[in-house]
């Protein structure tokens, strides 16, 4: 028997869904609170060393978290060919203006204290506001509209022909999934620095936090009571073959408002992921004002799992609907690489994810406990 053929075609896509989704709420539960943390810069912290020690509390780690980015991207190139070649294609200038974010914030944790001008330190925490907003508000939009279908066409010859435009992205409904994203962030973040800083700034914090804490599970229910009155779900309507050929083209697909919702009538336990998104920030709430620091943070990260995993399950088995033609929609059976190469990089994940993630887990260890402004001021170690 052939290795790969160990575990089969239907089963090795499904564990990529899975591993997909594994990977970008890994990097929203790490990079998410460096982001809401950026986004909060220059309004709690009112002077210079406040502002240092904010930066220094993601400073040693942001690094890291960008790695679930790369992960993220890489596994939809290799899994999903047809998904990174579309969803990259159409939404190539706003990735142009996420990556030019991202790269604003090493540049400025870098430059930012080389100079003790007011004005030049100040300019550089705007940057890093740019570079913790903008990342969340686009990928928020990019996800309300892959929820709405995404215009996009394929060929006979399976060639795809995007027919949208940038400003085209900016709907109502994508704009409330960006503020959502941005939201749940700064929630996030106001978790990390109440964890990792005291006094004024963690009280700052949670003050921001707790606003954000109840304006999250109000913009993911007023985005769930839209998706179902008004925003048309996919379906598959013909005979589906989870292990068939990657050619989107072999199906039928109906639209009609509900169908997003059909899988949590199909397995109600799926119903758990909504749960979460909607409970999960009100426990973040209590826990703020209760100061439980730790458990706070993590039940952030719960809520943020919630709220992601809520699209995915939602959408399942489509990954991309097309609003122009519903049959060239890609789905998890029709879009994938070979059997071959998917085990492939199921055996190179299942050697190096338990590196990266032990490799994390050290590092939060190492870098346990909150900054002290005090050693900041002093110029103790190396601080930002």
């Amino acid at each position: 028997m052939i290795l790969h053929e160990l575990i089969d075609y239907e089963t090795l896509r499904l564990i990529w869904w899975v591993l997909l989704g594994v990977l970008l709420i890994g990097f929203a539960a790490t990079d998410g609170f460096d982001m809401g943390v950026c986004t909060l810069l220059p309004f709690i912290g009112r002077t210079d060393l406040e502002r240092r020690t904010i930066i220094n509390t993601v400073g040693p780690v942001w690094e890291g978290n960008q790695v679930w980015f790369i992960l993220g991207g890489g596994a939809i190139f290799a899994a999903w060919p047809p998904l990174y070649a579309v969803s990259f294609s159409g939404f190539y200038l706003a990735m142009f203006v996420v990556l030019a974010a991202l790269i604003l914030r090493p540049v400025a944790f870098k430059y930012r204290s080389k100079h003790a001008d007011t004005q030049w330190r100040s300019r550089w925490d705007w940057a890093l506001f740019i570079g913790g907003f903008v990342p969340p508000l686009i990928f928020g939009v990019a996800v309300g509209n892959v929820l709405q279908g995404v215009p996009f066409r394929l060929d006979p010859t399976l060639r795809a022909f995007y027919d949208g435009s940038f400003f085209g992205l900016l709907n109502p409904f994508a704009l409330l999934c960006g503020l959502l994203s941005v939201t749940m962030l700064i929630m996030h973040g106001s978790a990390w620095l109440a964890l990792k800083t005291s006094g004024t700034i963690a009280g700052r914090a949670r003050t921001v936090g707790l606003v954000a804490a109840l304006a999250t599970p109000a913009l993911f229910a007023l985005g769930g009571l839209a998706l179902y009155l008004w925003i048309d779900g996919y379906r598959i309507s013909s005979a589906i073959i989870a292990d068939g050929p990657s050619n989107p083209l072999l199906k039928s697909v109906e639209t009609a408002p509900g169908l997003w919702f059909g899988n949590y009538a199909r397995w109600p336990l799926l119903l758990v992921a909504p749960l979460l998104g909607l409970i999960g920030p009100l426990l973040v709430w209590y826990g703020l004002k209760a100061g439980r620091e730790v458990g706070t943070l993590l039940v952030s990260a719960l809520s943020l799992f919630g709220i992601i995993a809520t699209v995915g399950v939602s959408m399942f088995p489509f990954i991309l609907p097309s609003s122009v033609d519903a049959a060239s929609s890609l789905t998890v059976w029709d879009s994938s690489s070979s059997h071959q190469t998917l085990f492939i990089m199921l055996v190179v994940t299942l050697i190096f994810l338990p590196i990266v993630m032990a490799y994390t887990a050290w590092a939060y260890r190492i870098l346990w406990g909150k900054v002290d402004p005090d050693a900041i001021r002093d110029g103790q170690g190396h601080h930002y």
